[in-house]
């Protein structure tokens, strides 16, 4: 059976989830690109080292972003969302954006002292040596929802 997502529906996928896909677009290229995220309030919180996303996103900030729950062919949930990047420079609520992240996937992480790239390490003075973060959010706007269920 084929179906459409509610609200309610939605806003839970949206929340269960870590990793989902932003699509960007600037000029003529388009680029897509999983990432982990944190759902809060309405928003996609994400970060990011300097790079081709960030690039693209400052150029256009319009974005689409979509995030599934498969567990077969014929029994998956599927989000798709337009929404707005905005890049969080207020330090406390890069903090909190950052706590949000950490928290959401540290269950997933089985080494933490190898991640310094996600701002999980064993040391804070590890985290931003090599790498400077871009901590943004997408701000959702029109979004939708789909699945199918083989019971």
């Amino acid at each position: 059976m084929l179906g459409k997502l509610n609200d309610a529906q939605i806003e839970r996928l949206l929340k269960e989830q870590v990793v989902g896909r932003i699509a960007c677009q600037s000029k003529d290229e388009l680029y897509l690109v999983p990432i982990n995220y944190v759902y809060r309030n309405g928003c996609i919180y994400a970060h990011s080292g300097e790079g081709k996303k960030i690039r693209m996103m400052r150029e256009n900030p319009k974005v689409c972003f979509a995030v599934d729950d498969i567990k077969s062919v014929f029994n998956w949930k599927s989000v798709i969302a337009q929404g707005t990047f905005e890049e969080i420079i207020d330090m406390e609520e890069k903090q909190q954006a950052m706590q949000g992240i950490i928290h959401r996937i540290m269950p997933l992480v089985t080494k933490p002292e190898g991640h310094p790239s996600h701002g999980i390490t064993e040391n804070e003075s590890d985290v931003g040596t090599n790498i400077e973060l871009v901590i943004y959010r997408i701000r959702l706007g029109e979004t939708s929802g789909r699945f199918e269920s083989d019971e």
